[in-house]
């Protein structure tokens, strides 16, 4: 399990191990639709350094070494690495059938309950990535509407797509 993030946690949330991946944040009480739980925070850096340690990360991820990308999108200029000590919203794992949503206002990062969520419950929100590299991005959510990958909802018609291809025999594999 991951270490206990050296903020304290929000009320709202408890650190557990998580079926869905490592560690999660989940419902210490009952939450209410709407309710900001918490915020994403991490170190302000330009898109440059950002895809710089997004890029090292999946490297480290491709040696079988700690490959978690925490990097968000703030704006087109922005972006935050929130691989930090002091941000535990880090430990909320994607769904595809998410009960949380990211909102940023003026720069920050909040997670919002997307419903009502139940004490013991697993917060998640749909990390929002694009098809491109979905294969770099299982995904081990266990929603019964689950894609596989991690892929921002809007594009899974394009991901089935993809997916439908692959699975098609090629003319070579016909020989």
């Amino acid at each position: 399990m991951s270490k206990m993030p050296s903020m304290p946690l929000p009320e709202w949330v408890e650190l557990r191990e998580s079926a869905i991946h490592g560690s999660g944040l989940f419902a210490a009480k009952p939450i209410p639709r709407g309710t900001r739980i918490l915020e994403y925070v991490g170190e302000r850096i330009n898109k440059t350094e950002g895809y710089r340690r997004a890029m090292r990360q999946l490297r480290r991820a491709a040696k079988g070494r700690e490959g978690a990308v925490y990097i968000f999108e703030i704006s087109r200029r922005w972006d935050l690495d929130g691989n930090v000590p002091w941000n535990p919203a880090r430990l909320i794992n994607h769904s595809c059938q998410p009960n949380c949503e990211t909102r940023i206002d003026r720069g920050r990062v909040w997670i919002y309950s997307k419903r009502r969520i139940v004490p013991g419950e697993e917060l998640s929100y749909d990390y929002g990535y694009e098809v491109d590299f979905y294969q770099d991005h299982p995904c081990r959510c266990g929603a019964p509407n689950c894609v596989g990958f991690i892929v921002r909802r809007d594009q899974w018609p394009k991901l089935r797509r993809l997916l439908a291809r692959s699975a098609s025999p090629t003319p070579q594999a016909c020989r």
